[in-house]
């Protein structure tokens, strides 16, 4: 099947799960990365005029906000934009206090609690958005994030649907190209933009393109092997339902 064929079916498939959920369309958290860039213009196809792009910065680089913003307009959907630095902030600093006040806190987690506190809020934020407007919030994790648990749990995990979580980072890419991404988009390293100089190669320890012959079952250095299998089963926790046991 064809790129193009492959994105008409996801735009079709996209307007049953909002068919079937009752809803009245979809949102994206637009990044100015390329897979939030491919599943807003896919969002657009399915609802040209029930798509909604929410551009959230975090204390952001600004060029990851005008690469948002021209996303958006290349994929002529509309867009809001609402900066949560001061909220984040503020519960990550009296949460970081009282940890200390009781001789709670660990000085090596402070990054990772930093990090996914902002993909938290961010989640928070698209959901009462997505309340109002009775939409689903699509996500925008790809199937080398979804097979290594490269996202934050209950964060940008936190989703209704997941449009491209069966395409590999170099079919995003593909589909990218197809659907008018900017080249500003396309040609940028990837990166969730969590600290400075933060990429998400440098942060997994192997690269997108060894995840991706892995999962086409091709042949990758062992040592990427290892840790993309570490990664995978580190993760699984990620990929399931919260336990309970059967009493």
């Amino acid at each position: 099947m064809d790129i193009q064929k492959r994105i008409d079916k996801a735009v079709d498939w996209l307007r049953q799960q909002v068919q079937e959920s009752g809803t009245r369309g979809i949102l994206v958290g637009v990044s100015g990365g390329i897979d939030s860039a491919v599943v807003a213009n896919l969002i657009k196809r399915a609802f040209p005029q029930n798509s909604l792009g929410v551009i959230l910065p975090i204390k952001s680089c600004e060029r990851d906000i005008i690469d948002g913003e021209l996303v958006a307009k290349k994929a002529q959907i509309k867009t809001i934009t609402i900066d949560l630095s001061q909220q984040h902030s503020d519960v990550l600093n009296r949460t970081l206090k009282v940890l200390k006040d009781n001789n709670l806190f660990e000085e090596k987690n402070q990054r990772i609690t930093d990090a996914n506190l902002r993909a938290r809020l961010r989640m928070s934020t698209l959901y009462a958005i997505a309340n109002q407007l009775n939409y689903l919030v699509a996500g925008t994790d790809n199937a080398a994030e979804v097979f290594t648990g490269y996202f934050t749990k209950y964060g940008d995990g936190g989703v209704d649907i997941m449009p491209i979580a069966t395409l590999k980072k170099y079919e995003v890419y593909q589909w990218g190209k197809a659907l008018g991404v900017p080249s500003e988009v396309l040609e940028k390293e990837p990166s969730a933009g969590l600290w400075e100089g933060q990429t998400d190669e440098k942060e997994m320890g192997t690269s997108y393109s060894y995840i991706d012959a892995y999962l086409d079952g091709k042949e990758v250095p062992q040592r990427d092997k290892e840790i993309i299998e570490r990664l995978h089963k580190a993760s699984a926790h990620k990929r399931s339902t919260p336990p309970f046991p059967e009493i």
